[in-house]
């Protein structure tokens, strides 16, 4: 009897200690993520929960089309600026914002949204975007990524922002 709880509480601390492991290793499904850059003297900085595709369908199922998203996992998608920028010929002021988008299946609007630190989506399943807070909507097309990006990935460059996940790659210009 004592034997067989000897190795049952091994076990136990055996798979604990695997968990705590795992899970201190980022084993989250969606990590944190963030891309920061300089374009021109604007310091930007965009944080995200980094999805995966996982054998999914992305575009059209699980982001679907004609409905905002979050534009990431977990709690909403922010965009900040240190200095006055211009998205797509559209002045923002400098500040932190949440960053959405209605994705389209040949057009995407990108929506600057003046409320931050929400959670991505309600219990309904719908995202915390609110339009009376939508500083921008922007209008950009998406194309064909170079390759395949199993994670969801932001990247800045000097000449803007590019939202990258599954074979879709989304180029947002700023001056």
């Amino acid at each position: 009897m004592q034997t067989m709880i000897t190795k049952k509480l091994i076990l136990l601390s055996t798979t604990l200690l695997l968990t705590t492991a795992i899970w201190a290793q980022g084993g989250k499904a969606s990590p944190a993520d963030s891309a920061i850059g300089k374009i021109n003297k604007a310091t930007i900085t965009i944080r995200y929960s980094s999805p995966s595709v996982k054998g999914r369908k992305i575009w059209g199922e699980l982001v679907p089309f004609d409905k905002v998203w979050r534009a990431g996992a977990n709690s909403a998608t922010t965009f900040e600026t240190d200095k006055d920028i211009t998205i797509e010929g559209q002045k923002l002021a400098a500040g932190k914002y949440s960053l959405y988008a209605l994705v389209g299946e040949k057009e995407w609007t990108i929506i600057i949204n003046s409320q931050t630190g929400q959670w991505g989506i309600t219990r309904a399943g719908e995202t915390t975007e609110d339009p009376a807070k939508d500083v921008l909507r922007i209008k950009v097309k998406p194309v064909k990524s170079d390759s395949m990006n199993e994670r969801l990935l932001y990247v800045i460059t000097r000449k803007g922002f590019s939202l990258k996940w599954e074979n879709l790659e989304l180029p947002v210009s700023i001056k």
